[in-house]
């Protein structure tokens, strides 16, 4: 700022104005705030009390259906000027009665909203249900003039004339006080000046005072003092002068010797520059490398896609053609099974190209705890015996006792579940596989997975960990992705561990993970007896069927679910086209559980849920997302919305029935209760 340069008076006047202007700004604004804050919340209560009273009003209009008696309600707005409209909603949301002030907007929200203050447009809105006797009549809604602005515009320019009233003030007070400040300073500045000029360090201040400015004025004399001892000992310095110039000569000596180091320096700084260079220059070679493995990666991805498809595809065809091409039933049966595989090969692949994105995106998330490798190979070998004895491969699981590991327990089962079904694939006939678990550190525990395979050979294990690279297998029998060692490798390090494998051309392999050991967790088997629940009678102990609500406007998803629930006797199924549909049968017949795609026309799953969940009728009703959108954000988005479960399509039989059974069952206790 200007007024912070020049002479001292001037910066002293900065000063107090500046001062002056930031106590009269933090006052002004401090009393403004608090006005306009009780404006608004005045205003706000208000309205919501005129909501409210209107509601009562009209409360016998809408019981007995008589819109003249609610908009002669609303005509009473006509005396409170900043009252711009008003409407009466029905209970479904139609529009009843009324009110636009003369020069007002007259258009209204399409349908209400929930209990809410909120300013549009320079507009206060307001929205309040109207509820008599327990029962939801319809919904008030007000607009009314929010003058904030204009309050604000007014305060500004009170708040500039008094600023500039203060200012004034300021500077006349301030022009008057700093003339007892500055004298002293200017007598010491022009005395300092003096001295300069005439070299005659004899020259002192007259002190005036013994406050702040009075001990500067000892000050200068001291310094003055000083510096007359100073200069008599500069005299006698002057005499070492050849004393200096001689050491400076041996200066410039070690300047030169230090230059020729400086040169060496240099060169070897241009040695370091070339090597620089031919490192830029290999990782140029291997980023074009990296595109190369690009462009192979999605060419293998396309062919990976396309397999399953033309099995789904064309054996499709054959059956949608059969009123033209017979099929006999055994080959029908022998086709919906290659339909079958295909997708589910199909669906196998999407996961593992989802979960390798996330991975290397950072996104996935682990649950890192001691786990019993016990427990963990019993699941594990529950799972793999059926691929096992197809084959005739035997399994030979080790006895880890009470050895722990400390990782996410899901994906050291993926882990492993991933090497098991390898092992078994890619071996011979009538082979065997071996587990094993051995302690190579006292901090680590390796686990071991060996097959009696072809093996692998140098080139291959180079190439094992390439994404859709099946290692020349892929004209074998065997289905497979090439995609899952890549995200068991990922998955390891993630939890803080190290993969290996080791293999020769017809010797097997054996690859093997070692993971950091952990302390049994006393948890466990009391989280196992947890898991035996008792078995919840899900019609509430009446007898009477559970209902259950479809919300879904795909017609096929419709009839799987109906199909999926054809053997459920304890279950009545109802269907609604979309969202807007759904929640009117909702709030009709009160469904103990609802099924709702999340993606529909007319009304969105997540706009319908939050109407249901506003309505005290259907608030409590368990309702499970059915969506297409598996990522995690949309998935995790939609719990925190507050649905109680979320489903990915293409929907999984089993677990549907899993989580509509875990509803049923929360429903069933809220009925007893």
């Amino acid at each position: 700022m200007l007024v912070f340069h020049g002479s001292l008076r001037r910066k002293l006047l900065g000063v107090m104005l500046l001062t002056t202007l930031v106590a009269v700004v933090v006052a002004l604004g401090a009393m403004i705030a608090y006005d306009l804050r009780a404006y608004h919340q005045g205003w706000v209560n208000d309205v919501s009390a005129q909501a409210e009273l209107l509601g009562r009003t009209t409360a016998p209009a809408l019981a007995f259906d008589d819109a003249r008696v609610a908009r002669e309600n609303l005509e009473v707005l006509r005396f409170q000027p900043k009252m711009r409209a008003a409407a009466i909603y029905g209970t479904r949301g139609s529009l009843f009665a009324t009110y636009v002030a003369n020069g007002s907007n007259s258009e209204f929200p399409p349908l209400p909203g929930a209990d809410s203050v909120s300013v549009e447009q320079g507009n206060l809105v307001v929205f309040r249900r109207i509820i008599d006797h327990g029962q939801i009549l319809g919904t008030v809604y007000l607009r009314a003039d929010y003058e904030l602005l204009d309050r604000v515009l007014n305060y500004a320019g009170i708040a500039l004339l008094v600023t500039l009233i203060a200012m004034l003030v300021a500077w006349a007070v301030s022009t008057w006080l700093q003339r007892i400040v500055t004298q002293p300073i200017l007598s010491v500045g022009m005395t300092a000046r003096e001295v300069v000029e005439q070299r005659d360090y004899s020259r002192r201040v007259e002190k005036r005072s013994d406050d702040e400015l009075g001990a500067l004025i000892d000050a200068f004399n001291d310094m003055m003092g000083e510096i007359e001892k100073r200069t008599e000992a500069l005299e006698a310095s002057n005499r070492d002068k050849e004393r200096e110039v001689e050491e400076r000569r041996v200066a410039q000596l070690q300047v030169m010797r230090l230059n020729e180091e400086l040169e060496q320096r240099v060169q070897e700084r241009t040695a370091q520059l070339e090597r620089s260079n031919e490192d830029l220059a290999a990782a140029t070679a291997e980023a074009n490398n990296a595109n190369r493995a690009k462009s192979e990666f999605l060419s293998n991805m396309s062919h990976e896609l396309r397999t399953p498809l033309n099995a789904i595809l064309g054996f499709g065809q054959l059956l949608a053609s059969e009123d033209q091409l017979p099929i006999l039933p055994e080959k029908k049966k022998r086709f919906i099974g290659h339909i079958v595989e295909g997708g589910n090969h199909l669906l196998a692949l999407i996961n593992d190209v989802l979960n390798l994105a996330q991975i290397e995106a950072g996104k996935i998330s682990l649950s890192l705890e001691s786990v019993m490798l016990a427990d963990v190979f019993g699941e594990c070998r529950t799972m793999i015996e059926p691929l096992a004895a197809k084959r005739d491969v035997r399994l030979f699981f080790a006895q880890p006792g009470e050895l722990c590991v400390h990782a996410d327990r899901t994906r050291l089962k993926q882990v492993l579940l991933n090497l098991l079904s390898n092992a078994v694939k890619y071996n011979l006939e009538k082979g065997s596989v071996v587990v094993a678990c051995t302690r190579p550190t006292p901090e680590r525990i390796r686990i071991s997975v060996q097959d009696t395979g072809i093996g692998l050979r140098p080139d291959q294990i180079q190439a094992l960990y390439q994404p859709f690279n099946r290692l020349g297998q892929e004209t074998s029998d065997q289905q497979g992705t090439g995609i899952g060692l890549v995200v068991t490798k990922h998955l390891i390090e993630l939890m803080g561990g190290e993969i290996g494998v080791t293999s020769r051309p017809g010797g097997g392999t054996l690859f093997w993970i070692d993971l950091l050991s952990s302390l049994p967790n006393s948890t466990g088997s009391r989280k196992r007896s947890e898991a035996a629940a008792a078995e919840v009678d899900l019609t509430g102990g009446t007898g009477i069927p559970s209902t259950v609500l479809c919300i879904e406007d795909n017609p096929a998803s419709v009839s799987l679910i109906q199909a999926a629930l054809v053997a459920r006797t304890n279950v009545r199924l109802l269907t609604a086209p979309n969202g807007q549909v759904g929640v009117e049968m909702a709030r009709t017949h009160r469904p103990d559980v609802i099924l709702m795609d999340n993606n529909m026309p007319v009304l969105s799953g997540g706009d319908a849920l939050l109407i249901l969940r506003g309505d005290p009728n259907t608030a409590d009703i368990p309702v499970i997302a059915i969506s297409a959108n598996a990522m995690p954000n949309a998935i995790a988005t939609s719990m925190r919305a507050g649905f109680f479960g979320y489903l990915t399509k293409p929907i999984a039989i089993p677990e549907l029935l899993k989580v509509l059974d875990s509803a049923l069952t929360l429903a069933a206790s809220r009925k007893s209760s």
